[in-house]
């Protein structure tokens, strides 16, 4: 299993990066403050708040282990910059994914951008198919 590359649980992820399954080492990751995204003032803030995808690395399900990849895919091909949260390294991070998506049976993947519950899976795969990406990820 990867390492993650930077705080628990948080993989940052590069535009092509071949989504969940891949690392990268920390010299090939952006150069960006710790928590990006998590705290207003950070100094560094472009006015861009921190896209995340909420997922698992530890599950028996195909059904998720196939949506998470298809939407970190679908980033990855659209050159969507995103942090993966990976739920399973700390219960504390399932409960934020779970109060950010205001449901306490939420799975992942689930997609928040800053404090903005994005939604999940199948209405990203709808915003995919009615080429409303952008505005479901809050980014237009």
């Amino acid at each position: 299993m990867p390492r993650p590359a930077g705080p628990i649980g948080l993989r940052s992820h590069m535009p092509g990066g071949g989504g969940a399954a891949r690392s990268f080492p920390p010299s090939l990751l952006p150069s960006l403050p710790p928590y990006a995204g998590l705290s207003a003032g950070s100094g560094r803030d472009r006015s861009m708040s921190t896209l995340k995808v909420y997922s698992t690395s530890v599950t028996g399900s195909r059904e998720i282990k196939s949506q998470q990849s298809e939407v970190t895919r679908i980033l990855d091909g659209k050159n969507i910059k995103y942090e993966l949260v990976d739920i399973s390294q700390d219960n504390a991070l399932r409960e934020e994914m779970r109060a950010k998506a205001g449901n306490p049976k939420a799975i992942p993947p689930q997609i928040v951008n800053g404090d903005h519950y994005c939604g999940d899976y199948e209405l990203f795969v709808e915003a995919v198919e009615q080429n409303t990406l952008q505005e479901f990820l809050k980014l237009a």
